[in-house]
This record gives structure tokens, C-alpha cells and sequence, in this order.
């Protein structure tokens, strides 16, 4: 398939896959419907969006294998509730776990979370080896338990598929997201979580962030387990970048400048495919980081018993945005700076809400 761009136009995504064709241009998205979106434009004043998804709230007591089970089981049967649909298998009978490990041990995925999800998926009918879970970088998903031991060999999650993307077997040559940012502009911000990938690619292949497929092509849905830091670029390392920034390859060039970053993050996670495959998120605060980040510092951490559930991952960063600076201001820290605009950026899109005044708390019990 070809495309021809008019030259006032910067094309910043291009897709091509059997089912859908789009990209999202400097000047506004355009989409294999015809649909028009606003544009990405940092000068433009945010549209006041009411949220129009809740999230759910569950309460857990002590951060243990039994309470992370009860209060995954109450989160998805709510969801399951609301929505008036069963989260079981479908056509492809397989399900994906986004998981986060790039921050090193401490600041992780729980386990027990990951283990309460898979369970409840079990429950609903799903096998085991058809739940497998998505990481970034090999060394940190084994040290941080998601991989096999070298000494013994062993993991938690017998019979679950692990990928990691780094490996470069799960990108498809034909769904990627385009951009001028060559990768000779790779930052030093960004060098431990993509110094792995090897750079076999041309100065046109430079352009391209290679999107990991198995989450949106080979799975029924997909549920996202990011956790909260800060990052001195995106703002908020949650929901969203989770979903995009670390689940695609040649992602580093987008920091060179504090505008692209939060500017691919938006457009990537408008994607149709993926946003349609995106069951929900669900994230505990049983540890986040408000400043420091995206690098563990336990100097900087705090914990909430809470876990939440919602398809909108705008309006759950924006909460956590909101919850980092109140502890960064308490600290003596500034806030994290308003010139980022990654979640505006994404309201824009149509991702979801950054109206947190008017977001819906919904609490579940056992």
C-alpha cells in the first residue's frame, strides 16, 4: 500500500496491517475510516473532557498473595458488571499481560498481582499457557523474577509464556510508527532501557519504532500492569508509556527533545488496534516513586493500599500525577514541570480524560 503525503504535512505515524492503515499526521490523524481527530498541538488549549469511565478503587489491607486475589476478582467483576460483558476467551482464546520490570527490582510489577490476574483469567476460562506476559529487557525481567533463575532455573510463572521485546522476535516489519527522529539522537535518559537493541537498521528503518504485535494480533485482549514513576521527560511513567513507549523497539530517539516524547507517547497509544485490544489497566500502589525516576530510589517512594481497575489510562496517570506532586511538594520538590504535556496530548486524542475533579471513584469490597 502507498501513501502519498502532501508536503505541508509531517507524517509522525504510519501503520500498515492487514485489517487497518493509518497515521496520525503533525497537522491532525487520519484513519482508514475517514475519521479526522484534532491535532497533537502544544499551543492548544485542552479541551475540558468529563471522564466517562470510573475507576475502580479496592482497598487491600496487607499486600499478600490472598488479599491481591480478592481484590482482583472484585475489580474485574465490577468491570465485567458495568459493562455487562464477561472478560473470557473469544476467537483466539489467548490473553496478554503487559508487565513493567525496566526499573530494576523494588520497583516492579508485584508478582502476587500478576499471579491474582492470571488466576482470575483462569477462572474465566482461559488455560494457563494461553496467558503470557510482555516485558521489555531481558536482564531486568530476570532479576526481577519474571524470567528464570540462572542458578536454579526456576520461576513463578510456570506454563505462562514470557516475551521479551528486546529479543526482536515479536515486531512485525509492516506495523510501525514513523517519525523523523533518526536514532542517532539517542539520550543518555533512556540509554538503560534501550542500550540492548542491536542497530542493524537503515537511515530509513532509523525512523521507524517497530510496535511489539502480540498483544493486539495474536491475543483476544490485552490487560496493561504498568507502575507509577516520575520521568523527567514523559512526566508520568504509568498507563500510557507502558503501553507504547516500552512495548516497541527504537523508542530512545524520542528523547533528544522534551516535545517528542510525550508527543509519540499520545499518538501511539490512539492507535486503533491497540486501544481496541486494551481490555483495561489495572495498577497497585503498593509502591511508586514521585521523583528520581524512571531509576529506583527508595529515598522517593510511597505506598497507598489501593489497587485500581479502568479502561481510561489518562485519567488514572493524571490521579497519579496529582499524588506525585503532592509528595514532591511535601519534600521541598517543585511539581512535575506543566510544559509536559504527554496526557493533554493524549485527551486530545480521544485516549481518555485528565479531569480528575470529575473522575468517578468506585469502591469494591470482597
Amino acid at each position: 500500500m502507498i501513501f502519498n503525503f502532501k508536503p505541508k504535512f509531517r507524517p509522525l505515524l504510519c501503520l500498515v496491517g492487514p485489517r487497518m492503515c493509518g497515521l496520525i499526521l503533525g497537522l491532525g490523524l487520519v484513519i482508514s475510516t475517514g475519521v479526522s481527530v484534532e491535532p497533537v498541538n502544544p499551543t492548544a488549549p485542552t479541551r475540558s473532557r468529563t471522564p466517562k469511565e470510573p475507576v475502580w478503587d479496592a482497598q487491600i489491607p496487607q499486600f499478600d498473595q490472598s488479599n491481591y486475589d480478592r481484590a482482583v476478582e472484585s475489580l474485574i467483576s465490577n468491570y465485567e458488571q458495568s459493562v455487562g460483558k464477561r472478560v473470557v476467551p473469544g476467537v483466539k482464546k489467548r490473553v496478554g499481560l503487559k508487565i513493567y520490570s525496566d526499573s530494576g527490582p523494588g520497583l516492579s510489577t508485584p508478582s502476587p498481582l500478576v499471579h491474582a490476574v492470571i488466576r482470575a483469567l483462569v477462572r474465566r476460562g482461559f488455560e494457563n499457557k494461553n496467558i503470557f506476559l510482555v516485558g521489555l529487557n531481558q536482564l531486568r525481567m530476570r532479576m526481577t523474577g519474571y524470567l528464570p533463575s540462572l542458578v536454579t532455573g526456576k520461576t513463578a510463572f510456570q506454563g505462562n509464556p514470557v516475551y521479551v521485546l528486546e529479543s526482536g522476535r515479536y515486531y512485525d516489519p509492516v506495523w510501525f510508527y514513523d517519525s523523523p527522529l533518526p536514532e542517532r539522537f539517542d539520550p543518555i535518559l533512556a540509554e538503560q532501557q534501550t542500550r540492548s537493541y542491536a542497530n542493524n537498521s537503515s537511515k530509513d528503518e532509523d525512523r521507524k519504532s517497530f510496535l511489539a504485535t502480540p498483544l493486539f494480533l495474536d491475543a483476544d485482549f490485552w490487560i496493561n500492569l504498568p507502575v507509577y514513576t516520575d520521568h523527567p521527560v514523559l512526566g508520568v511513567n504509568g498507563a500510557l508509556v507502558n503501553a507504547t513507549l516500552w512495548n516497541a523497539s527504537n523508542t530512545a530517539r524520542f528523547f533528544r527533545s522534551p516535545a517528542n516524547a510525550p508527543a509519540a507517547v499520545a499518538e501511539m497509544s490512539a492507535i486503533p488496534e491497540l486501544r481496541q485490544t486494551w481490555m483495561f489497566t489495572i495498577a497497585s500502589l503498593e509502591i511508586y516513586q514521585y521523583i528520581g525516576g524512571p531509576f529506583f530510589n527508595s529515598l522517593y517512594t510511597a505506598s497507598e493500599q489501593h489497587v485500581w481497575l479502568s479502561a481510561d489510562p489518562v485519567i488514572m496517570d493524571s490521579l497519579m500525577r496529582s499524588r506525585m506532586n503532592r509528595w514532591r511538594r511535601r519534600d521541598g520538590f517543585e511539581d512535575i514541570s506543566e510544559d509536559i504535556r504527554t496526557l493533554e496530548f493524549a485527551e486530545t486524542l480521544g485516549v481518555g480524560s485528565t479531569r480528575i475533579q470529575n473522575v468517578r471513584m468506585v469502591p469494591v469490597g470482597e
